[in-house]
């Protein structure tokens, strides 16, 4: 039967610490069975987000942005694109700026009420997809090298941002009141002064999905820095703004689908008559029908009940009896 455990007292516990001060004892891993304790080093004073739990509604914000923003495509592209985004990623910026080519469209915005920046940034490829369908090209992707962008590529680019920064403001409002300005633009990231290559950023990627095309994709950098005023409310998973905001659009979109007017109709008889006889036919003949009794109800020219004719309040009518459909 194993000892029951219990604390150790104030004296036992100043004991071991000035052991392990003097070097009298030794800091061990193993216990009595002789196999290695597993643990992980913890730093509190780091900034990687891995250890701080996750950006829970930064996601909701991402995923949300990624449905909006195919309005800013829509009228570049003239197709509706399908856009996702991927879980939001901390590495350092010379880690991420690594993995980038040498030529890309990085865009350094000021977020003032966050007292930081954010950085866009656009391959060259998806920004010619777009400067070419915008102006009534094909929508196909140019991967031919070169070094910096035309000037209408340029336009474009201000477009993007302008539209992305826009919609970027309407997300993140009903967690806080940001407002996105202008400050740089960049062709090379070596030259982008956005952090220092040591600081760590989250890095939001979003792909894009066209027909009959590769999938492309773009990125939303944030330093960790300029989300920690905030990071308490990002970390939150109660959205109580978001959720009233989504039952109120369903709300008015259920009553909207239930005032849709719909044409309903019911087939008394459909009487077979030959040509001859129709050709014979004039003003004040009678013709002879045969009425079942059930006729079919029609919605909408969709047959969906079988109902029996009737009388009510002096009106002809008809009882719904079976459901077809």
């Amino acid at each position: 039967m194993s000892e029951p455990s219990r604390k150790l007292s104030t004296e036992e516990v100043n004991a071991l610490m000035d052991g392990l001060k003097s070097g009298d004892l030794s800091a061990s891993t193993s216990v009595k069975d002789g196999s290695e304790v597993e643990y992980k080093k913890f730093n509190f004073g780091s900034d990687d987000l891995s250890l701080l739990g996750d950006y829970y509604a930064l996601r909701l914000i991402n995923e949300r942005f990624a449905r909006t923003v195919r309005g800013v495509f829509l009228p570049l592209l003239r197709v509706q694109p399908r856009i996702s985004s991927f879980p939001p990623e901390v590495k350092s910026f010379e880690e991420y700026s690594s993995g980038l080519d040498a030529f890309m469209s990085l865009t350094n915005s000021r977020i003032d009420e966050l007292r930081g920046s954010m950085l866009t940034v656009l391959p060259p490829s998806f920004v010619s997809l777009c400067t070419s369908s915008r102006y009534g090209g094909k929508l196909e992707v140019n991967d031919a090298a070169r070094t910096e962008f035309t000037a209408t590529e340029e336009k474009i680019i201000e477009v993007i941002n302008n539209g992305i920064s826009d919609v970027l403001e309407q997300c993140w409002r009903d967690l806080t009141v940001i407002s996105i300005k202008f400050q740089s633009r960049e062709q090379n990231p070596q030259f982008a002064a956005f952090v220092e290559s040591t600081d760590l950023v989250i890095v939001c990627s979003f792909v894009m999905q066209l027909p009959n095309i590769d999938s492309m994709s773009f990125d939303i950098v944030y330093p960790l820095q300029t989300l920690k005023p905030v990071s308490s409310l990002l970390r939150s998973r109660v959205q109580s703004d978001v959720v009233e905001s989504n039952m109120s659009w369903r709300d008015k979109l259920e009553k909207a689908v239930l005032e849709v007017p719909l044409t309903v109709k019911s087939n008394l008889s459909e009487p077979i008559v030959s040509m001859s006889k129709l050709l014979r036919m004039k003003s004040g003949d009678t013709m002879t029908v045969n009425l079942d009794d059930t006729v079919d109800f029609y919605i909408e020219s969709q047959k969906y009940f079988k109902a029996e004719m009737g009388e009510l309040n002096g009106n002809a009518s008809v009882k719904l009896a079976k459901r077809i459909n």
